[in-house]
């Protein structure tokens, strides 16, 4: 069911102003960005985002049944667009799976995708580096977002401070990136390090890895926020969506 709110009278005005040639399909496109969406009862499904943000809403699996999921996969798929749900556990995994046939499942990120159709690619490569293998589940969850959105990506991983000539031997590397996504728990030192190497913006992820003082992530977390370079952007613990979201941003400009 498709409720369109309070705003049904404005809804039906901007048609009607097309209908009688009085503003173009591309002016009522402006006006309708925000029109309309669809209730679930427990969820209403925003299907306009893909039209005034260049993607289709990402679902948040962590929480949610593998009904609830399998229910919102299939509405976003009928609508002919790309899905990804972020945070699926192995186990709700197996029941999704049975329910919605030619999803693929991506065990390190624990994500659930489904490409129908060819997104509008970004102008460069984005590169996703990790400091050690700990923080690879993080890192693959930013990886898989930032391909389904649309961007060349590629994974320089266990590169961190402890052997810092593993970094220095992917300059090259990095330094013909657009954007690069930094993964790093302990002390987040890596984002710094290659901040100061390149160019382009560098975006960290601290993760929750490490031994007691780093607090869960705080740690790096904080020293992320104190990063000396400039040109470096801080999201949240363990938060790899959220920076390959903003990577891809940042790589379609």
């Amino acid at each position: 069911m498709v409720k369109w709110g309070p705003m049904k009278a404005q809804l039906e005005a901007i048609l009607r102003q097309v209908f009688e040639r009085k503003i173009t399909p591309e002016e009522a496109l402006t006006k309708l960005r925000d029109y309309p969406y669809q209730d679930l009862d427990f969820a209403k499904l925003d299907h306009h985002r893909e039209v005034h943000k260049g993607h289709p809403e990402i679902v948040f699996g962590l929480g949610k049944t593998p009904e609830q999921i399998v229910m919102i996969a299939r509405e976003i798929i009928a609508k002919g667009s790309n899905l990804l749900v972020t945070r699926v556990e192995a186990a709700a995994w197996a029941k999704i799976s049975r329910r919605i046939r030619g999803l693929t499942y991506h065990e390190a990120a624990r994500t659930v995708t489904f490409k129908q159709k060819p997104p509008v690619m970004g102008r460069g490569k984005i590169a996703v580096v990790t400091a050690g293998t700990s923080d690879i589940p993080v890192a693959e969850e930013a990886y898989v977002t930032a391909e389904i959105l649309g961007n060349e990506t590629e994974r320089i991983y266990d590169v961190g401070v402890a052997g810092l000539h593993r970094l220095l031997d992917q300059i090259d590397k990095l330094r013909g990136t657009r954007v690069i996504i930094t993964v790093a728990g302990m002390e987040g030192a890596l984002p710094s390090v290659v901040a100061g190497l390149v160019s382009v913006p560098v975006i960290a992820v601290p993760t929750s890895i490490g031994y007691g003082a780093s607090f869960n992530g705080l740690a790096p977390l904080l020293a992320m926020l104190n990063s000396c370079p400039g040109g470096v952007a801080v999201v949240n613990i363990d938060n790899g969506f959220g920076a390959a979201y903003l990577a891809s941003l940042f790589n379609h400009l």
